[in-house]
């Protein structure tokens, strides 16, 4: 980070997750290593070859306002919920509505609207499709709702770019801040995507676990038994500010959101490339953006998957990003219990991994149980105590990679 760029730190947390219906909820299901993966018992999967998925733990439409609901997906209605949250756990700045942003991005957006509204014309006619059906189905419903929410009229902006979108989201929210284009952005992702159409085109890729007789251990990266991932629901939202600004009004900082770094791999639509250069240029440039020493890194939230090409190919590029310091790296993949949100997946990890970095604990790695012999670094497979190594302040990172070839990695150091 150059001396004359506007340092940026997180005020704020907030998710709902299928392990938690809030930040604290989540967290003590993550450090106690419990999975929310579950059977389909809908009529719907029961032909379906995966029919297992991780539900969020609480419906985001029994939390906020029933009119408001209706006229929101329900991954608008995520992001709503962890949005208060985090605003909440930031004191609920003030701040010049001009200098407030937002970007909150969905892989996907409102799927289950698109098909809803279709089968209502279909079946009824269009007079009786909603008149909310646009904002419903559109990727940036959930940025412009929450900028109505909290007036922020600093730019209201939606970074659709499939499994990353999320983290891309904080690290564009970062950039707002540090270009001085605003004082405080909410900053995260959403999905809700447990749909039939989504676990059949999956499936068709061979991209889900098919352990459905156990659904708690059917995620499990790193592990030589990984068959695919498991897809879950829910949404993660971070307050960014810039320091300065959460300075004068003496607000609490869990983090400070030292760097972010972007890749394409210009691969192949849906597999990484098996050399992990993008990976590792997205990794080193996050650690140039951040001006960090590989030796601060103590611990990595890993995008992880549990598929069989995909965290082979992050391993590898954590190793060569960040040499030999890498040994002394602890490696977490949560969503070994919370499954895979697709475009809310970076900011439930960006939380986690904020946390583990304030808390000085790592998450387990469930399911574990036969590690893959090309892994090459330390997973944890219980909480682990995060030390510093050195003087300087420690750090964390969080990995997202997105069909299309999208690499972000951003990177946390201690306040």
């Amino acid at each position: 980070m150059s001396a004359d760029q506007t340092n940026v730190v997180v005020t704020g947390l907030g998710a709902i997750t299928p392990v938690g219906a809030d930040v604290a909820s989540t967290w003590s299901s993550l450090l106690a290593g419990r999975s929310g993966v579950t059977k389909l018992t809908d009529d719907w999967a029961a032909e379906l070859p995966a029919r297992i998925a991780a539900w969020a733990a609480a419906d985001p439409a029994t939390l906020i306002d029933r009119v408001q609901a209706r006229r929101m997906d329900r991954c608008e209605q995520f992001a709503l919920v962890a949005a208060r949250e985090a605003w909440a756990d930031a004191g609920a700045p003030e701040v010049d509505p001009e200098r407030l942003g937002v970007v909150v991005s969905s892989g996907i957006g409102g799927v289950a609207s698109t098909l809803a509204g279709y089968d209502i014309l279909r079946e009824k006619g269009w007079s009786r499709i909603s008149p909310y059906a646009i904002p419903m189905l559109m990727p940036n419903g959930s940025a412009g709702w929450l900028s109505i929410e909290f007036g922020a009229r600093a730019g209201a902006h939606a970074t659709v770019s499939a499994c990353a979108s999320g983290a891309e989201a904080i690290g564009y929210g970062m950039e707002m801040i540090r270009l001085g284009r605003a004082d405080v952005v909410l900053a995260g992702g959403t999905e809700a995507a447990i749909i039939p159409l989504n676990l059949a085109a999956f499936a068709a890729m061979r991209a889900l676990s098919t352990r459905n007789d156990e659904p708690e251990r059917a995620s499990r990266p790193f592990d030589k038994g990984r068959d695919g991932f498991v897809l879950g629901e829910g949404a993660g939202v971070v307050v960014l500010e810039s320091a300065e600004h959460a300075a004068r009004r003496g607000a609490r900082v869990h983090a400070v959101a030292a760097g972010v770094g972007y890749s394409a791999d210009a691969h192949h639509i849906a597999q990484p490339d098996p050399d992990a250069s993008g990976v590792v240029l997205a990794l080193r440039r996050m650690l140039a953006d951040a001006s960090l020493d590989p030796e601060q890194v103590v611990h990595v939230n890993a995008h992880a998957t549990s598929t069989p090409a995909g965290d082979v190919v992050e391993c590898q590029a954590i190793a060569e990003a960040l040499g030999p310091a890498s040994a002394g790296v602890v490696v977490s993949a949560t969503k070994s219990m919370t499954g895979h949100l697709l475009g809310g997946a970076g900011a439930i990890e960006s939380v986690a991994a904020i946390l583990a970095l304030r808390e000085r604990i790592a998450p387990p790695t469930i399911n574990l149980e036969d590690p893959d012999d090309s892994a090459g670094i330390q997973i944890a497979t219980e909480p682990t105590k995060l030390q510093p190594r050195g003087s300087a302040p420690m750090a964390v990172l969080n990995n997202s990679f997105g069909f299309g070839g999208h690499n972000v990695a951003l990177a946390f150091t201690a306040a």
